[in-house]
């Protein structure tokens, strides 16, 4: 480990040949004081620290607002801060005001907001060099905020201070120093972002001393927390212990240390844990990980970390991870990873049939903890690997009769991996896996057959965008039904004439819609004419399911999966 301790501090004034910065002084006799007032070993420093409670700062609406794609409305911030603060997190970092008129306007609206555990953050840097806190714009608008707590960040590395803010290492000791002393003064708790910290702190041994430097000028000017920032994500977990455990050391026992990870390594999660094991007892991060670049630490896998693995005390409700990570997700219109850690929905599936035995004998065979505690569930996976306990499990809803021995469950099993050879899977359609079990037991009852349909297709389209018609015959109970529809494809126009002809028969059928179509082709490299499979999401306002539908002709495909999608829909109606 780099000792930098007792010589943190000083350069500031080595740095630029001068002592006159007030704020590099106390930061030197901050240094000085901390080395010469410790009487205990680092280790118990840290050991103090990590008794602590933690402290958590969701940056889902700043720093996740920069990732790519991201874009909030001024009500979907609204939204996503009541979702977090009935989730129960300790700080809401919104936006930065000086920034953009959006974040100006949310900041107005959000004064209405009553939060009952969280905090609104605003997030701004440190005034400008060679001006003063109150002619600096950007000051008077985080000001302006109204928020009771104020994010400040401030350049802790030598490099981004003589070439990007192109000013003295003593000139940003003061910016500093000056802009918390501000905020305090008007009676806001503050968080100070040391940007660039681990990288000032390896860069070398004079870069280090005054990374720490900047760090205790915060503390001097009065910072509520200093959050330790790894601004470029580069660094592994062994670099942020080590670089964490220093200043958990020498700064002032009653400041909290924090840890701000982005994921450019892929350590960003890893990263924010190996900083609390080195004394660190506030973590940044936003909610599902997206974020500038390769995205931030992401605080659904954090959470749960912290409290079931590492057993320490912090914000938020697991029982509630889950459901809020698919809400943000929702609003953030993105789509939240079936792998995703602890609230994906493949966290707790099981497709193995080894393990799916297991995990129905004893959970911990398979599932390092109960899904329930982060909102999850546990899933089964059918698929031509499956075990008859992973099939029993699918079928026990609607054939609680059937039991490892009946040759039934055989059957279905055998019909299973026939499908699936052929290009079916059924892993993510678990209405036509449904469907299909019934078909083999015997009790499914078809409310509905096809007897002819036909479209056609034009090109170029037509002023209305829908150049595409169909023409379906059906039959219900001895009864006839035609009917014609135009659609923006084939698919489309297929699907509007089968629910035209069947709601003569079945209204209900008016509250269903299509809400996601997908196709994969099965065979590549026989191009045009290779087999295709078609999932279809369908959904009544109340649940969704999807159906499967697999051909080398795409629409036949569809079809299938259309009339699977209509035909469960009845018979879950029928009940």
């Amino acid at each position: 480990m780099r000792d930098v301790k007792n010589t943190a501090g000083t350069t500031a004034g080595t740095a630029t040949g001068t002592t006159e910065s007030v704020a590099a002084d106390a930061a030197a006799r901050t240094a000085e004081n901390a080395v010469e007032n410790t009487t205990v070993s680092a280790a118990a420093s840290i050991a103090a620290r990590t008794n602590a409670s933690i402290t958590i700062l969701d940056s889902t609406l700043r720093d996740g607002a920069q990732g790519e794609e991201i874009s909030f409305s001024v009500n979907d911030k609204l939204r996503i801060v009541e979702l977090l603060d009935a989730f129960g997190l300790d700080y809401i970092e919104a936006g930065n005001p000086g920034s953009n008129q959006k974040d100006l306007t949310f900041f107005e609206r959000a004064a209405t907001l009553e939060l009952q555990t969280a905090q609104l953050c605003a997030f701004g840097a440190t005034r400008r060099c060679n001006t003063t806190v109150e002619q600096d714009e950007n000051i008077q608008s985080l000001l302006a905020a109204q928020t009771p707590v104020v994010v400040i960040f401030g350049k802790s590395s030598l490099l981004h201070v003589n070439e990007i803010l192109k000013t003295t290492p003593a000139e940003n000791l003061k910016m500093i120093s000056e802009t918390v002393s501000f905020f305090k003064s008007h009676g806001k708790t503050v968080i100070y972002d040391a940007e660039h910290y681990f990288d000032g702190y390896f860069a070398s041994e004079q870069d280090a001393q005054y990374a720490l430097s900047t760090l205790e000028a915060a503390c001097q000017a009065g910072a509520d927390i200093v959050t330790l920032c790894d601004t470029n994500g580069g660094m592994l977990p062994s670099q942020v212990f080590e670089a964490t455990c220093v200043p958990a050391e020498i700064l002032p026992a009653h400041v909290p240390l924090g840890i701000h990870a982005h994921n450019d390594s892929g350590c960003a999660v890893a990263n924010s844990l190996m900083a609390l094991d080195a004394g660190a007892t506030h973590v940044q991060g936003t909610f599902i990980g997206f974020g500038e670049r390769c995205g931030n630490a992401d605080l659904t896998a954090i959470l749960p970390a912290i409290k079931l693995k590492m057993e320490r005390s912090c914000a938020g409700d697991l029982e509630r991870l889950s459901e809020t990570a698919s809400a943000v997700a929702e609003i953030a219109n993105v789509i939240l990873p079936n792998s995703k850690p602890y609230v994906g929905t493949s966290a707790f599936a099981h497709k193995a049939g080894m393990h799916a035995d297991g995990v129905l004998k004893n959970s911990v065979s398979f599932e390092h903890i109960n899904p329930t505690l982060v909102g999850n569930e546990r899933h089964f996976l059918v698929s031509e690997v499956s075990g008859r306990g992973g099939v029993l499990e699918r079928v026990r809803g609607f054939a609680p009769e059937l039991t490892k021995e009946t040759p039934e469950l055989a059957a279905i099993l055998e019909r299973l991996k026939e499908l699936e050879y052929a290009g079916y899977q059924f892993e993510a359609a678990d209405a036509s896996f449904e469907l299909m079990a019934k078909r083999v037991l015997g009790t499914y009852i078809p409310h509905f057959s096809v007897t002819f349909y036909k479209t056609m297709g034009e090109f170029p389209a037509g002023s209305d965008d829908l150049p595409s018609t169909a023409t379906i015959e059906i039959e219900v109970d001895g009864s006839t039904e035609i009917a014609a529809a135009k659609g923006r494809g084939p698919v489309h126009a297929l699907d509007n004439a089968l629910r035209k002809a069947l709601v003569v028969f079945y209204p209900q059928l008016n509250d269903m819609q299509l809400v996601d179509y997908k196709v994969r082709v099965l065979e590549q490299k026989a191009a045009t004419a290779a087999s295709v499979r078609v999932l279809i999401e369908s959904t009544d306002g109340h649940s969704h399911w999807t159906t499967i539908g697999v051909s080398d002709d795409i629409l036949e495909a569809s079809f299938i999966a259309l009339v699977d999608s209509l035909e469960y829909k009845l018979a879950k109606d029928a009940g």
